[in-house]
């Protein structure tokens, strides 16, 4: 992979590799003599297990031997191919991470580097679910972990408001890491019932209307059951919002390898929302994403994600008794026969929310090998803590003896020979089959209806939903698939034309004139999933696509090319042994600056692998001169640093 990956940075545009269009024909460049040929994989199963031992001081255990393990799934004892201890790093080995090649202008990768060994730290900040008040405690817990850290501790900071943001990438720097700490982040959150936390409770308007003892009983009940829907759509919101951001973290992350330890500061949110018997209508606001929550859960596993959720709120109690509260409590229009007491009622709602949301923690944790924090103040030793989990810990691997991949999913235990010690692990996972491509379209639909504006404005499922999250602009870029692209204009600064490169699909109202740029992908075939099929031949199906983005991430232009590739595995193996090459062209206005989101999806998988590229980056660039393949392309000039790439045999 790495040797791969060196070779797919080098500033020159080595030959591309033709593959078959469904309008096109097959083009081999010459095999490569400098690199060795990419294993391709076979579609063996492969379940990777964390395991952190502590003794009964929540101290971690070191010097286990495979031998002291036993893993079951589904109470079928497992063979283990492969066992692994990871201790946290010294400091000196914290900064020995990779370093980034300086890549030419032009060029840009979805590329992260890596730690030399043990685990990764990733801090999430959730402004969607926590009240500012909470946000401030966050922030002070915070800098005290971080003015005690161990030197050398590396780490990335994310916030989430109503999508996810990076405050600060990879770095071991504590002035830089305190600095982005101490930075008042986020504001109250537009879909929070008390998004400031003055944990005051104050009449609604229907209990205002109840409580002046003239408004029609029937009246006040539409008021209640619009309020309560109201309520029940903005918790969906939420829930929504922060599942998309795990997902879009889950696949930013995935390219690195081994375990990492996602530390989330929230208030949480509830996976279940129950019918209300208060109201005339009680299902109206019942609602359900345990789909979406287990799929995102799976994800976070598959790409060994382990989040540790901290509860932001500290430890709490029900506002009810809080001086803040302003809550008729008193009106005896609201105790009406059969129903509780406003305080009654409010009560019932704290404990109930409160054991749903810490039940979302709880169950992402246990579904990852993560641990949940909460009912404790003490947010800097819940970090800490969750750091020293994360950091030391064993990876077992094993091929599931039930090879039958039906979606079912598959519980997971794991015992030591030795006894009073903690574990914490996985507990299980859905064997879905990597190979299930998405559903067929229905009838009268495309063949492929991905690219999409709903793929990036809409609410939809599965290849759609992880559509929209891996194109939302401005957000992490995934890297389950690794990557490289040239972008370059194709013509001089001043060159502009009327209309949009040939296939690009413009928004409305969105008219010229336009600048063309060209982009070469050079994708590892690692990340691709080959299969073979019963004509002897090896397959891949998938798909490169560019959003164009204003500024204000709205979606402007887009273009997308399906592919696939046929082949024998000995062509396989000597085409792609210097990525998979393609490219592309779009369009942006000449006025003003636009960001290309630039994107492969694996088809048979749903998996992606993206940058994104602002114009003010490339269009003072040097043009290329050689049309791009699979798109009619203008002739241009060659950078100095680049070859000309094959014509088309």
């Amino acid at each position: 992979m790495q040797r791969l990956f060196k070779c797919l940075l080098r500033p020159a545009l080595i030959p591309f590799l033709f593959v078959v269009l469904a309008a096109a024909q097959t083009q081999q460049p010459a095999p490569s003599t400098t690199a060795p040929p990419p294993t391709l994989h076979a579609s063996t199963q492969l379940v990777v297990v964390d395991v952190v031992v502590t003794d009964k001081n929540r101290k971690p255990v070191h010097g286990l031997r495979s031998s002291d393990f036993t893993l079951t799934e589904d109470n079928a004892p497992q063979v283990l191919n492969h066992f692994e201890e990871h201790s946290a790093l010294t400091a000196a080995d914290a900064t020995k991470f990779q370093e980034m090649p300086k890549l030419p202008p032009g060029i840009f990768t979805n590329y992260t580097p890596e730690p030399v060994s043990g685990s990764v730290d990733v801090l999430l900040i959730d402004a969607l679910n926590t009240p500012v008040k909470d946000q401030l405690f966050v922030r002070q817990q915070l800098l005290t972990y971080l003015n005690s850290a161990a030197p050398g501790t590396r780490m990335a900071i994310f916030g989430l408001t109503t999508r996810l943001l990076v405050l600060q990438g990879f770095t071991s720097d504590p002035a830089v890491l305190k600095a982005i700490a101490s930075k008042k982040f986020g504001k109250s959150s537009p879909l929070l019932q008390d998004p400031v936390g003055g944990n005051g409770i104050q009449n609604s308007m229907a209990d205002d209307m109840e409580d002046t003892g003239v408004v029609p009983a029937d009246v006040v009940a539409n008021i209640r059951q619009f309020e309560a829907e109201t309520q029940s759509y903005q918790t969906q919101l939420r829930v929504k919002y922060t599942l998309d951001a795990m997902s879009q973290l889950a696949r930013y992350l995935s390219s690195i390898p081994g375990r990492k330890n996602l530390i989330w500061f929230s208030g949480s949110f509830p996976i279940s929302i129950f019918p209300d018997s208060t109201l005339s209508n009680p299902f109206a606001v019942a609602a359900d994403s345990g789909d979406e929550f287990r799929d995102t859960v799976n994800l976070l596993a598959r790409s060994q994600v382990a989040v540790y959720p901290i509860d932001a709120r500290g430890l709490f109690n029900s506002a009810v008794f809080d001086a803040a509260t302003s809550r008729n409590y008193g009106s005896q229009a609201a105790q009406k026969a059969g129903q509780p007491s406003r305080m009654q009622q409010d009560m019932n709602k704290f404990t109930s929310d409160t054991a749903a949301e810490h039940t979302t923690m709880s169950e992402m944790a246990d579904g990852t090998g993560g641990h949940a924090f909460y009912n404790t103040n003490g947010l800097a030793q819940a970090v800490a803590e969750a750091i020293d989990d994360g950091s030391n810990f064993y990876t077992l691997t094993y091929t599931p003896t039930n090879a039958n991949r039906n979606g079912e999913f598959r519980k997971i235990k794991v015992q030591l020979a030795r006894q009073g010690f903690n574990l914490a692990y996985r507990h299980g996972y859905y064997a879905d089959d990597p190979t299930k491509g998405p559903p067929p379209p229905l009838k009268g639909q495309a063949k492929q209806s991905t690219v999409t504006d709903a793929a990036v404005t809409g609410g939809a499922v599965n290849a759609l939903q992880s559509m929209r999250v891996a194109m939302m602009r401005g957000s992490p870029t995934p890297s389950e698939i690794v990557m490289k692209v040239g972008v370059y204009p194709t013509g001089p600064p001043a060159q502009s034309e009327d209309k949009p490169a040939p296939s690009n699909v413009l928004s409305e109202k969105i008219h010229g004139p336009f600048r063309r740029y060209s982009v070469n992908y050079a994708i590892d075939p690692l990340g691709i999933t080959f299969l073979r099929t019963p004509d002897s031949k090896i397959h891949a199906d998938f798909e490169l696509i560019i959003f164009v983005f204003d500024p204000e991430g709205l979606l402007v232009n887009r273009v997308g090319t399906t592919l696939h590739i046929a082949s024998t595995l000995d062509e396989i193996r000597k085409n792609v042994a210097h990525g998979i090459q393609y490219g592309q062209e779009v369009s942006a206005p000449v006025k003003g600056e636009y960001f290309l989101r630039i994107a492969v999806h694996d088809l048979n998988r749903n998996h992606f692998g993206a940058v994104e590229v602002a114009t003010s980056d490339v269009k003072g660039l040097r043009p290329l001169a050689t049309p791009v393949p699979g798109a009619a392309a203008a002739p241009a000039t060659t950078p100095a640093d680049a070859t000309t790439p094959a014509a088309p045999k």
